[in-house]
């Protein structure tokens, strides 16, 4: 492999682009310390802080998705695509990357793009069990397409699919030795058992509003919540913060001692959310989010389900069947173990160096 191979890595919009970008680009240091690395991403979105936060330089596109309403920005994405092709061919010719990789999202739609008209070999991750449009456009002339689930061959139509797992934080591969210390962490009492609930890092508001509408019934559980309502609910919820065993939090950083010290998880069912989870192997309530493209939250988590390996409820279920599901989860042991043993067998532990062996493979001598 040659001396100092660069890489461009692009993806971004959401956390569900952005965290498997990250881990990659963490393992290629790990294993290529002198490697240099540049991010690409959308200049208004999350990435422009996320990725400088996890220590490497990013460049911005003027991109953004199409919205599903008639709107300003539709009318703009033509000049706005322009624009990110233009600009990511500058950005290629400058840095000249020896591989190009894309893990979704408009962003990444441009970059990759160009790197395949300038002969730049290119790496491709889809993290959902339905791809996305920009991976979709992409895919055909990419040297490697990384995907997590099987099946995905109906929407590629290409040879150079390889399943890898999606890329999860290395810190959860051993949280069962960390549950004392994730207890001790967030001041649970280790004789009550702990829901977590996750609405992602912007939050979900039919989650924040059901948990809210939950409380007494856990108080009458005598169970702890651990509650990450996202940041654009913050204000209205943290009132619950320490009252009656229930712990509200707009972000959470710590995610493997929240995960070590769980006992039932209640998630939505993004990617990254869902090939985590089977890692950690304890028992879910997935509640997909119907406002993502082509359902793939619903698909995910079918994917998980259909081999019971988890629970899956609907929003417009929640009222008359969520109270139901989380007392059998909290007080059914054997439907907790059959659940924990079944989801830990559909985790792909290695998903991150999978992936970074498919780069290295691409690097010209």
């Amino acid at each position: 492999m040659k001396a100092n191979p660069k890489f461009i890595i692009s993806g971004g919009g959401t956390g569900g682009h952005i965290y498997p970008a990250i881990a990659i680009a963490n393992e290629i240091k790990a294993q290529l310390p002198d490697a240099e690395i540049l991010f690409v991403g959308a200049q208004d979105k999350m990435e422009m802080q996320k990725v400088p936060a996890a220590g490497y330089d990013i460049k911005g596109l003027w991109i953004s998705g199409i919205q599903r309403k008639i709107t300003f920005d539709n009318a703009l994405f033509p000049v706005k695509f322009l624009s990110s092709l233009m600009k990511s061919r500058k950005i290629i010719k400058e840095f000249k990357p020896d591989v190009v990789i894309g893990t979704g999202g408009f962003a990444s739609g441009a970059v990759v793009k160009v790197a395949q008209q300038m002969n730049i070999p290119t790496v491709i991750q889809e993290q959902n069990s339905y791809p996305g449009i920009t991976n979709k456009m992409l895919a055909p002339k990419a040297n490697a397409i990384c995907v997590a689930y099987d099946g995905l061959a109906t929407y590629f139509k290409s040879k150079n699919i390889v399943k890898t797992g999606n890329p999860v934080r290395q810190d959860l591969l051993n949280i069962d030795e960390k549950r004392e210390e994730g207890q001790l962490f967030y001041g649970l009492q280790k004789d009550k058992k702990t829901v977590v609930v996750l609405g992602g890092s912007l939050g979900a508001r039919r989650i924040n509003q059901l948990i809210e509408k939950e409380l007494p019934f856990f108080k009458e559980q005598n169970v702890q919540v651990i509650w990450q309502c996202g940041k654009f609910y913050i204000n209205e919820y943290k009132k619950y913060h320490n009252n009656e065993d229930v712990l509200v939090f707009d972000f959470i950083e710590r995610m493997d001692l929240l995960f070590a010290a769980a006992d039932v998880i209640v998630s939505r069912a993004g990617a990254s959310s869902v090939s985590e989870l089977a890692i950690v192997g304890k028992p879910v309530i997935f509640i997909p989010s119907p406002n993502v493209a082509e359902d793939h939250q619903t698909k995910n988590a079918k994917s998980i389900t259909d081999k019971n390996a988890a629970v899956l409820l609907k929003e417009t279920d929640l009222d008359s069947q969520f109270q139901e599901q989380m007392l059998r989860l909290l007080t059914n042991d054997q439907v907790v173990e059959a659940l924990s043993k079944n989801i830990k067998t559909l985790a792909l532990p290695n998903a991150t160096k999978d992936i970074v062996k498919e780069i290295f493979k691409l690097i010209n001598d």
